[in-house]
């Protein structure tokens, strides 16, 4: 049994010899070598995108719209809504009237987070509005949104 891992690690041994050898080779042989000019083009050994993204872009744009109205509804929602900014804010209010500092603390710094994405998901919104419009110029108009 000692004899079989020596003969592996010797074997391993001689392959990394071999291999580190065949490098410093081709490494001579690329520096002998004429290099090619910067102007010949490369081949491409992966299939390159056709396009931009925007027929797809166009074709998820009412899901893509439903979920940002959804998520806005959502944050912009009475007290009993979950995920509302005004439930969040009863929440940090009941913290504070309980005298829970780290817990109110938490629920602030979530609370502050949580009003931030109301203008980001407004731009975002608008953004989608002028992504339809120029999706209906193209010859793949994007699908009617149930709006």
């Amino acid at each position: 049994m000692h004899t079989s891992r020596t003969a592996i690690t010797v074997t391993a041994a001689i392959a990394t010899a071999a291999l580190l050898g065949a490098a410093d080779t081709a490494a001579a042989a690329d520096s002998a070598a004429p290099s090619t000019p910067a102007s010949a083009p490369a081949k491409a050994t992966a299939k390159a995108p056709t396009g931009d993204g925007a027929r797809a872009l166009c074709k998820r744009l009412p899901k893509t719209d439903a979920r940002i109205d959804r998520a806005l509804r959502r944050l912009n929602g009475p007290a009993t809504v979950r995920g509302s900014i005004a439930r969040l804010q009863k929440r940090v209010d009941n913290a504070a009237a309980k005298g829970d500092t780290a817990v109110e603390t938490y629920l602030k710094d979530k609370l502050a987070f949580r009003t931030s994405l109301v203008p980001t998901l407004n731009h975002r919104s608008t953004d989608l509005a002028a992504v339809r419009t120029w999706c209906g110029t193209q010859s793949f108009a994007a699908k009617k949104s149930a709006k």
